[in-house]
């Protein structure tokens, strides 16, 4: 039986992906797998990793979210975030709900809750699915009664 990706090494769970290992990807995935435990930003990588350009960073997080480990997420931000992949399929990820604080503007996986099935059309071949429910979290809303 295969292991899931994040019960394996970090060095193993790129290599089961398809992944080339270099230093640089290692040392990219391992900040994000154990450090990121929410969605993530490229700002929020290179600041876990100053040392690496933004250019090689950028690349790396593409590479990633090509091999399933990762997968984008656009919540209206502007700026595209990532999140872990956590499903043993990976492939699957595009088929849970985010939540995004419309305050903080943080955005949040939702693994097992998966997006409602959608009539489509006959003859159309979905790519992927996105279901963004934006709202306030629970931090800033006891900020917000605090100042109340």
């Amino acid at each position: 039986m295969k292991q899931h990706h994040l019960e394996i090494s970090d060095e193993q769970s790129l290599a089961n992906a398809g992944v080339h290992v270099t230093a640089i990807r290692l040392l990219v995935w391992r900040e994000i797998r154990h450090r990121l435990d929410e969605a993530f930003s490229l700002n929020d990588v290179e600041a876990l990793l100053p040392t690496i350009d933004r250019s090689t960073l950028f690349r790396t997080l593409t590479c990633l979210r090509d091999a399933h480990l990762l997968h984008n997420i656009d919540d209206g931000s502007g700026s595209q975030k990532y999140c872990i992949c956590h499903h043993d399929d990976t492939r699957q990820c595009m088929g849970h709900v985010h939540l995004t604080c419309r305050i903080c503007h943080h955005t949040y996986c939702l693994n097992d809750v998966r997006i409602p099935g959608v009539a489509l059309p006959a003859g159309f071949q979905p790519e992927e699915t996105e279901y963004i429910v934006r709202g306030v979290c629970s931090k800033c809303q006891s900020e917000v009664n605090v100042e109340r």
